[in-house]
């Protein structure tokens, strides 16, 4: 039985990516594909763009399982709210909420079940367990973060990089010196600080490097994405776990975990 899905942002670049993933796989259907001002008659693939506006007409008359959401925070919590009030399952991949928007997406995990990840590459969970485990195991060691994305991308640092430095202040139990975005002037760095580095260029699909170094020596750990289809894949594979669940607050980890 296949997964159907409402895709939202549907003509942007992730928008159009889920809906090229979603025409390959015999598991999803997609039940419809909004964005905020379609041109008429526009679609992708086969799948016909509607106006956002009519997003809960579309809920109740096409009864999506879930929602696949890459838009903007204030837009995504409008969809999320209008799906889990209609208990239809929401995936988001948007970033750039704050503590107030993601709370409120928290709180509507309640009602219906919300999945959030600011990453759905396969690789970028093995790059978090093996970051966990250096930053561990190399106790004092200077810890740099950079990130590159294409010259669109508005919000930073990515979600993928702040996720990243969550997992390094909790390997470090603690013991975290500050987050420093970027260098200027006069700025020696600090006991236990972590430097952040935010590139925009061209269109890079997305890259993230952590370097540890320390002792003379330096770990350097990489994952590089060269194609959104393989956050479209991911996004469409949560979907799919999602389907089932009961209410409540996912992670991509949770369906990579399953999987393995």
């Amino acid at each position: 039985m296949s997964v159907a899905v409402a895709v939202t942002g549907a003509t942007g670049q992730m928008g159009r990516a889920v809906l090229d993933a979603a025409s390959a796989r015999e598991d999803v259907t997609v039940a419809f594909a909004v964005n905020r001002d379609p041109a008429d008659d526009e679609s992708v693939g086969e799948v016909s763009v509607e106006p956002a506006r009519e997003f809960d007409r579309l809920v109740a008359e096409r009864d999506p399982d879930v929602i696949v959401d890459f838009t903007g925070p204030a837009s995504s919590q409008n969809y999320v709210a209008v799906a889990a009030e209609a208990g239809v399952a929401s995936v988001v991949g948007t970033t750039g909420f704050d503590d107030e928007g993601e709370a409120a997406l928290r709180e509507l995990a309640e009602y219906a079940p919300v999945l959030k990840a600011s990453n759905f590459g396969r690789g970028v969970q093995a790059l978090l367990s093996a970051i966990e485990s250096a930053v561990a195991d190399l106790p004092g060691y200077d810890v740099e973060v950079t990130e590159t994305h294409h010259n669109r991308k508005r919000d930073a640092p990515s979600g993928t990089a702040k996720t990243i430095l969550d997992r390094i202040e909790s390997a470090r139990d603690g013991d975290s010196g500050e987050r420093v975005h970027g260098r200027e002037g006069e700025a020696p760095r600090e006991a236990g600080d972590i430097g952040v580095h935010a590139r925009r260029a061209g269109t890079i699909t997305g890259e993230h490097e952590v370097l540890l170094a320390g002792n003379h020596e330096e770990v350097r750990l990489t994952h590089r994405a060269e194609d959104r289809g393989v956050f479209a894949e991911g996004a469409l594979d949560a979907a799919v776990w999602l389907a089932e669940r009961d209410p409540g607050w996912y992670d991509f980890a949770d369906v990579v975990e399953g999987d393995a």
